[in-house]
């Protein structure tokens, strides 16, 4: 028999949450074939067969967290023959009790034993609750055929047994002990509530946010640029640009060279604390946060100074298209220096971005608005204006830093042909 362990994932991953079961008990697996697929705080990874066999046991459920050498699995690998004959007998081997022609049990008594309560009657059923499903239901004295699952194939988990004995513990008027006391509001049928458990991932996320608020002297200090310039610039150049590097001009590039700009000025903005010592970076790995269904991400855009503004373009593209599909590979969201967050994309106008930690320092870019500005004493004009927040660890950035930095980013954003001489 070959235990299925949870391999090493990743520097600084050590655990994850089991997403979703691509193979069943029963069902023959081909040597690299994908048997789990694991949810971690930075992206989705699949845990592959090492060799063939049948999937004997699935031993913890989706939903379930797991750490790096967790036996989740185990399969029988003397089971060599691959096809529809060989699928699905270990699992009727499993649940199917041994009966002789005239029915009864092939023991040395002839009695028929009684049948578990939790054990379903039918096939469909049967194959639709893993062992450890129905173990959990047996501990908790709930008749599987009684619970009404969520998944639309009808598939059986342990949050569906949980919600029917909360159901049925409030049908009853009684709470059982090791049962939380359910909201007032929740027991109101006008008033009604839907409980989702987070993701691992969102957990994650809210775990760092208020790890990085809870461990920096997080300060934000704010500019705003004038637009005029770079949008003129690039309704000039970006159709040449388009044709020329087969990817579209926008803000990101001239940001990200912007920023490495100001880093080169100001290096503390481009370090991070261990301990009582101070890392400087003589990198420029520059983060740009991505918002997915899953919440927020942080692709890394390695050696941007490096890169041209095509290069730069399609790097972020390029992320930003595998975090939606969610098929980043790890390192690609690990070890940047720098991060650039755009609320603007979704009509922020001012906002104070959270550092990602451990990095000491993130841009915030927000919506373009016209705004009339002062040109002299007696002139105004409307222009394209866009505020931007740096948010620092104030223990290694001081504020003259701060402002230094954003006054940069600003003087290489309203000259963006000056950018071409800062690389």
């Amino acid at each position: 028999m070959l235990e299925i362990k949870v391999p090493e994932l990743a520097e600084s991953v050590t655990e994850g949450t089991v997403a979703e079961w691509l193979k069943q008990p029963g069902d023959y697996v081909e040597k690299g074939e994908d048997i789990v697929e694991l949810e971690t705080d930075k992206v989705n990874v699949e845990i592959s067969a090492e060799e063939a066999g049948i999937l004997e046991e699935a031993v913890v459920e989706p939903g379930e967290t797991v750490k790096v050498g967790d036996v989740i699995a185990r399969m029988n690998t003397n089971a060599k023959e691959a096809g529809e004959d060989s699928k699905g007998k270990s699992t009727e081997k499993q649940i199917e009790t041994s009966l002789d022609s005239s029915g009864k049990e092939n023991n040395d008594s002839g009695h028929i034993p009684k049948k578990d309560e939790n054990e379903f009657s039918d096939e469909h059923h049967r194959l639709l609750a893993s062992p450890a499903t129905r173990k959990y239901a047996r501990e908790q004295g709930i008749k599987l055929n009684e619970i009404h699952p969520r998944d639309p194939l009808g598939k059986i988990r342990k949050e569906d047994i949980d919600e029917h004995k909360g159901n049925r513990n409030q049908t009853s008027g009684s709470l059982s002990l090791d049962s939380p006391e359910p909201k007032a509001s929740s027991q109101d049928p006008n008033k009604p509530v839907e409980r989702i458990k987070m993701s691992r991932r969102r957990q994650t996320i809210a775990k760092r946010l208020v790890q990085a608020q809870q461990t920096a002297a997080m300060l934000t200090t704010f500019n705003e640029v004038d637009m005029t310039n770079l949008m003129d610039l690039r309704k000039r150049r970006k159709d040449k640009f388009l044709e020329n590097n087969g990817v579209k001009l926008g803000f990101m590039s001239f940001f990200t060279k912007a920023v490495i700009g100001a880093l080169k000025k100001y290096p503390y903005v481009n370090a991070e604390i261990d301990g009582d010592e101070i890392i400087l970076k003589k990198f420029y790995d520059i983060g740009v946060a991505v918002s997915t269904e899953d919440g927020l991400i942080v692709p890394v855009v390695r050696d941007a100074d490096r890169l041209d503004f095509a290069g730069i373009e399609k790097e972020i593209g390029q992320l930003a298209e595998k975090a939606h599909e969610k098929k980043l590979a790890l390192n690609e969201l690990q070890g940047g220096s720098f991060t650039i967050t755009n609320g603007g994309v979704f009509g922020s106008l001012w906002s104070t971005p959270i550092l990602n930690t451990p990095q000491v320092g993130i841009l915030g870019m927000h919506k373009i608005q016209m705004r009339p500005v002062a040109i002299d004493n007696d002139r105004f004009e409307n222009r394209p204006m866009m505020y931007i927040a740096l948010s620092y660890d104030h223990r290694i950035i001081d504020g003259k830093d701060a402002v230094g930095f954003l006054v940069k980013v600003k003087e290489l954003i309203e000259d963006p042909e000056s950018l071409l001489l800062e690389g």
